[in-house]
């Protein structure tokens, strides 16, 4: 990452600053802020803000009521390029005619379209309602200055009749009917007939009762369902057609104006963010500076594109930098393409500084590594793979989406590799089945229900590996940020852990006795060191470490508990005395089992990294790379 300073003439200014949004690849910093003595006037062209932003508002809505047709990608690119030549008060001016011509007849379609959606949702509700009444309509008494009233009772409050038919009594001087009946399994159907002058006390209890009346529209009152049907149909399909009408209506409009309009939409916004960052800007009476980062990678291209607009006319400068500035510079990932879906965790616990050891590639290694040891089966393996491609391709246009469908097919691979060496295929099937058997490797047959404490130890081992790798990088981070005291923690921490190991090997003859003597005379020397870095905390911090290597133990432990559960779906399966039901039992506790095997590994594994690999080097608090420029699809 380069700091860069851009100085070219004030007279130039917009278009310096169209040709540095379009390569997107200088994140700006305020100009002030490094050149306090020198007398800067801001820029701020804050009387186009508003109206901007005002514009972008209508036209975000237009293209939100217009449906979407399709261009040519060449002729709307020229497009875009030759509006973004016109001045802003040009530009405003063209999206202003563009508003005019539109938004009135814009907003009187979309309003009379809603109008018209919610009268049809609304005839649905009347037409289901009317159907399920109907075979009731004989029993009604056809009075004239009755007033008939449906009211929708759930079963479950089915004794609020008890309650209904006294009140109905004492009010009316028992002159009413009540015919009720089952509409279907969860709801009655009550039909009552009054007197109108009783009915506005009738009404105000039902409401204080919170019992749901169906209140027959006027134009549908007062004549038979069956003709009530009839009308309500007619009336639901004149006012569909309408809709197509309307339909019709706005595609023509859309023929006419929708790539005027997104090029417009895109335009404004480019030039909106442009005038935004104009405070970050600084000029004096004939010069514009401007002032940012921009990755190693980018810097030629951005000279380049800065030297074919403007010859030698606009120069850009990369800064001194000391290691406190380089402390605040943004961070900017450029991961391998099969690295980057474990970016995603990167997010959840913050950016590291940029000095800072970025530890995304050793998370890309490992936690498909510790996903694979968990779950360790072929067949779960083959389905997470092709569920988390489903996935992807199924919500395509969500980032963080992609993102976990990539890290499950990666970590599928390790998956099906540990399901070879375990012998596993849906459990113990595929060894039933004859077709494969756990592997036998360092005098260890590897199977995961005989080799409990192998598994142990290896997972114990590896928990060991992974801590010592988070020292071993705080350690460089101490180096690298000249922080003596943190150096020191770390490595006596380092050298606490080693004798530790050392001294519990000699005691137990798994190593040489005469390493004994060394390794106390390394315990002593350590836990100077990791007083003076990291006091007694530091010390304390001992039991924690030896802790953190425990907790790895999980590894074995949940994976332990996927393979019995898998067990246990074959064996039950097995013991069904019909073919068919012993199937669905088995792919069920096996479909539950893949779906615990995809979400338990993950949260494990990913504390794992968080909790007992993180705390041994990484601080955070990372300020993210966000370039000057229109933000690019994934």
């Amino acid at each position: 990452m380069k700091n860069v300073l851009v100085v070219g003439p004030k007279k130039d200014y917009q278009r310096i600053v169209d040709v540095l949004y379009q390569t997107g690849a200088l994140h700006l910093e305020d100009v002030s802020s490094s050149f306090p003595w020198v007398s800067f006037t801001k820029h701020v062209d804050a009387c186009y803000t508003d109206e901007i932003s005002s514009l972008l508002l209508k036209i975000g809505g237009m293209l939100q009521v217009l449906p979407p047709v399709s261009s040519d990608k060449k002729h709307k690119s020229r497009f875009i390029s030759e509006t973004n030549q016109k001045s802003t008060d040009e530009l405003i001016a063209l999206a202003n005619t563009a508003v005019i011509s539109l938004d009135q007849s814009t907003r009187l379609l979309e309003t009379r379209k809603g109008e018209l959606e919610l009268k049809i949702t609304t005839l649905f509700r009347y037409e289901k309602v009317f159907r399920k009444i109907f075979p009731f309509e004989s029993q009604l008494p056809k009075l004239e200055g009755f007033e008939v009233t449906i009211l929708i009772i759930l079963k479950e409050y089915e004794e609020i009749l008890d309650i209904i038919k006294p009140f109905f009594a004492g009010i009316t001087k028992n002159q009413f009917e009540l015919i009720s009946a089952d509409l279907d399994e969860k709801n009655i159907a009550v039909i009552t007939v009054f007197n109108k002058k009783y009915s506005e006390r009738i009404h105000d209890f039902l409401y204080s009762k919170n019992v749901n009346e169906v209140r027959i529209p006027l134009e549908y009152s007062n004549m038979p369902l069956e003709e009530a049907l009839r009308l309500l149909e007619r009336d639901r399909n004149s006012a569909s057609d309408e809709v197509k009408e309307i339909d019709r209506q706005l595609l023509m409009l859309s023929d006419q104006w929708y790539e005027e309009l997104s090029v417009l939409q895109t335009v404004l916004e480019d030039r909106y963010a442009a005038i935004q960052a104009y405070s970050k800007f600084g000029e004096t009476n004939y010069t514009l500076v401007i002032k940012g980062w921009i990755p190693n990678k980018f810097i030629r291209k951005v000279k380049t594109e800065l030297s074919e607009v403007f010859g030698d006319r606009v120069v850009i400068t990369p800064l001194p930098m000391t290691p406190e500035m380089m402390d605040q510079a943004p961070v900017f990932y450029d991961n391998p393409f099969w690295v980057r879906p474990f970016e995603f965790f990167m997010q959840l616990v913050g950016l590291p500084k940029y000095r800072e050891v970025d530890p995304t590639l050793i998370i890309a290694i490992s936690f498909p590594f510790f996903f694979g040891l968990i779950v360790g089966d072929i067949g779960y393996g083959i389905i997470i793979f092709f569920f988390a491609l489903l996935l992807k391709k199924k919500y395509s246009d969500l980032l963080w989406v992609r993102q976990i469908s990539n890290i499950l097919m990666i970590s599928s691979i390790p998956t099906i590799i540990f399901g070879y060496l375990f012998g596993e295929f849906f459990g113990d099937f595929g060894e039933i089945m004859g077709w494969l058997h756990p592997v036998h490797l360092f005098g260890i047959t590897w199977n995961r229900v005989d080799a409990i404490i192998p598994l142990l130890a290896l997972t114990i081992g590896i928990g060991a590996v992974h801590v010592f790798l988070g020292l071993f990088i705080g350690a460089y981070n101490a180096i690298i940020r000249k922080k003596r005291k943190h150096l020191c923690e770390k490595c006596g921490m380092i050298g606490v852990l080693v004798a530790i190991i050392l001294l519990i090997g000699s005691a137990g003859n798994l190593i040489p006795v005469i390493l004994m003597q060394p390794a106390v005379i390394v315990l002593i020397v350590s836990l100077i060191a990791l007083i003076y870095g990291g006091g007694i905390l530091g010390v304390i911090e001992i039991m924690g470490t030896l802790g953190n290597i425990m907790s790895y133990a999980r590894l074995m432990a949940i994976g332990m508990a996927s393979v019995i559960l898998a067990i246990v779906a074959n064996r039950l399966g097995g013991e069904m005395g019909v073919l068919a039901i012993g199937v669905i039992i088995a792919v069920l506790l096996h479909t539950l089992n893949i779906g615990l095997a995809m979400f338990s590994p993950s949260i494990h594994s990913m504390r794992l990294h968080i909790v007992e690999f993180f705390s041994k080097f990484y601080e955070g608090g990372g300020e993210p790379y966000q370039p000057f420029g229109r933000e690019k699809s994934d």
